[in-house]
């Protein structure tokens, strides 16, 4: 792999982990909007638009291959509906959380998947941590107390925000380890729609429990697409294409930009306390992940 295309790698990835940043801070001005929009107008609004992107996408590289792309079996489909189900979860737990807490802490709480996947990997994979990764995980423990200010803060933090967090970071979790082990023989963009529509049933069923007062269709002109673009069909698309020059290392390292972009637009955008002690700890989460991540045994 030339210089040129790891540099390439590493720009598209952080772009991709870019525009998750900025995800969760527009749907907190959702929320806080004249119209107040309710959770399940969010999630419905950002599924619907990414699975009619991705379907045009799939429909655009189907024209452009002239048809010789590899097709999804019924198995393939199913699978990933299947695995799918966790990034719809992953999207109204993060959702909620927001709703309850500061942006600026429920990202923190999505980033607990880096210790998450490891004891995931424990349990699955019959795979015991190294201390590298053991070390990585204390790290991020430690940082998180700091990040999310539980050690100073006089405001005492809404738990059942805290609980939404803990939940996206779980399901979270589970998207990532099954994302990288389903129907690896067919292309991105197929994965993804099928993932998304497993999502989309999630939110469905989400919307019609929890959606008492009739849908605000406002929410596609004012936020939908948008939620869509930078939430479901551009991240995974330049991730897909970064990933494979950067490494999973690398990359993983360079997708990290996602948390303290996300504190930065809630501190500009929402006007969000953070303090000192607060991106110290968001320094350490993002260290832990270099640590994790970084063959120390390399020259």
């Amino acid at each position: 792999m030339s210089k040129n295309e790891i540099i390439k790698g590493v720009f598209l990835v952080g772009l991709g982990a870019t525009s998750y940043g900025m995800l969760a801070t527009f749907v907190k001005l959702a929320y806080l909007d004249v119209e107040k929009f309710t959770t399940a107008e969010v999630t419905t609004s950002q599924f619907i638009y990414g699975i009619t992107g991705m379907l045009l996408i799939n429909l655009y590289q189907k024209i452009k291959n002239k048809g010789t792309v590899v097709k999804a079996s019924k198995k393939n489909i199913f699978n990933l509906m299947l695995a799918g189900t966790s990034l719809g979860m992953t999207s109204v737990f993060y959702y909620l959380s927001v709703k309850y807490i500061d942006v600026s802490i429920a990202i923190v709480l999505l980033m607990q998947t880096v210790w998450m996947g490891v004891l995931i990997e424990w349990f699955l994979d019959k795979k015991a941590p190294s201390k590298q990764k053991t070390i990585a995980v204390i790290i991020v423990l430690i940082g998180t107390l700091l990040a999310t200010n539980l050690l100073f803060s006089e405001v005492e933090l809404n738990w059942i925000g805290i609980f939404w967090g803990m939940l996206a970071a779980m399901s979270f979790t589970t998207t990532m380890f099954t994302a990288n082990k389903v129907a690896l023989g067919i292309s991105s963009a197929q994965r993804s729609l099928f993932m998304l529509l497993g999502g989309g049933i999630i939110v469905f069923f989400f919307s019609i429990y929890t959606q008492t007062e009739p849908f605000n269709f406002a929410i596609f002109g004012k936020y939908g697409i948008f939620l869509a673009l930078f939430g479901t069909i551009i991240p995974p698309i330049l991730m897909t294409a970064g990933f494979p020059k950067t490494g999973l290392g690398l990359g993983s390292i360079v997708s990290s930009l996602e948390l303290p972009v996300s504190v930065l637009m809630a501190y500009f955008l929402l006007n969000e306390t953070v303090i000192f002690s607060q991106w110290i700890g968001i320094l350490l989460i993002i260290l832990a992940i270099v640590i994790m991540n970084i063959n120390f045994n390399k020259k």
